[in-house]
């Protein structure tokens, strides 16, 4: 007789090493089977052949994923030289083969055209919708689907190892940037095509890959040291301004209301909290001054 797990509303923001061969979404169930969580989303998807930083937001931190996934993101990338594939990464068939005769100088100054605000046309190997199907759906089909061109910013290119027709790079970037795109526009610019061949994210939100636990370090621990490793939910938004309402004021803010708030209250989102520092969620300032509720949390466990 098998025993359904109890589902628990366990709140807080686990720092998951992907590993390889996993899917976004099977690192995120597995995760979620771990800490028998109600709740659980991933922040932006890695691919099965990328490793790395995933934050995975549980119970209430769901409500402030996608300041994460919105989030600037670095990469640790390997990059080879000379083949170009059908999906840009080492999993793709081999369409082109060409010599390699590409000095460090000249791989620099191919990265270096890429630094700034960016065109990008999203790969057909990828997740994004098309209809309700995944694109690498209608790719495996031999169907092209037009994609939109979506403009992204390269903030740094970083090289890091240059050898015959290997390159190590970090990359910082802004959210939606495809690294496996970026290594074929390289291999383009220097004539003798290129893909990915190895990528691993080690920075998003703040949040870093140093902090990050592995799935086999999950399951050797008790479902009390796994508690243990979950980050407070704010910290999802740390990067917003913080603002401290009085006991009136936080109870109005939870009943939906707005409230005034004395001094100079910036613009944009605001993390709102109690006079004893406990976290209420999100809030904005409307343009008759008051601060409004826009995301609020139920009361932690």
């Amino acid at each position: 007789m098998q025993f359904k797990r109890t589902k628990r509303a366990i709140n807080g923001v686990l720092l998951l090493d992907k590993p390889l061969g996993f899917s976004s979404n099977q690192a995120l169930q597995k995760v979620k089977w771990l800490f028998s969580a109600a709740k659980a989303g991933h922040t932006g998807t890695l691919d099965p052949l990328a490793t790395g930083l995933l934050p995975i937001c549980l119970g209430e931190a769901t409500k402030f994923a996608q300041y994460v996934t919105d989030a600037d993101k670095t990469y640790h990338a390997t990059i080879k030289l000379g083949i170009t594939t059908n999906t840009g990464d080492a999993e793709g068939e081999v369409l082109v083969t060409k010599p390699v005769n590409i000095t460090q100088e000249q791989f620099e100054s191919a990265c270096a055209k890429f630094v700034g605000e960016i065109s990008q046309t999203p790969p057909m190997y990828s997740v994004l919708k098309h209809e309700g199907k995944a694109l690498y759906e209608y790719a495996r089909a031999g169907v092209d689907i037009e994609r939109k061109v979506r403009q992204v910013t390269i903030q740094n290119i970083f090289i890091h190892t240059f050898e015959v027709d290997v390159a190590t790079i970090t990359v910082s970037c802004s959210k939606g940037t495809y690294i496996r795109t970026l290594a074929e526009n390289v291999g383009a610019a220097l004539g003798c095509g290129a893909h990915l061949i190895g990528l691993r994210r080690i920075e998003t939100a703040g949040y870093l890959l140093a902090d990050a636990v592995k799935i086999e370090q999950l399951e050797a621990l008790s479902q009390e040291q796994r508690d243990a490793l979950l980050l407070p939910v704010d910290s999802a938004i740390e990067n917003l301004p913080k603002v401290i309402l009085n006991a009136d004021s936080s109870h109005f803010i939870l009943q939906g209301q707005a409230v005034w708030q004395s001094g100079k209250t910036p613009k944009g989102d605001l993390r709102l909290y109690s006079e004893n520092n406990q976290f209420l969620g999100l809030g904005f300032l409307q343009d008759d001054g008051k601060i409004a509720p826009k995301r609020l949390i139920q009361k932690t466990q």
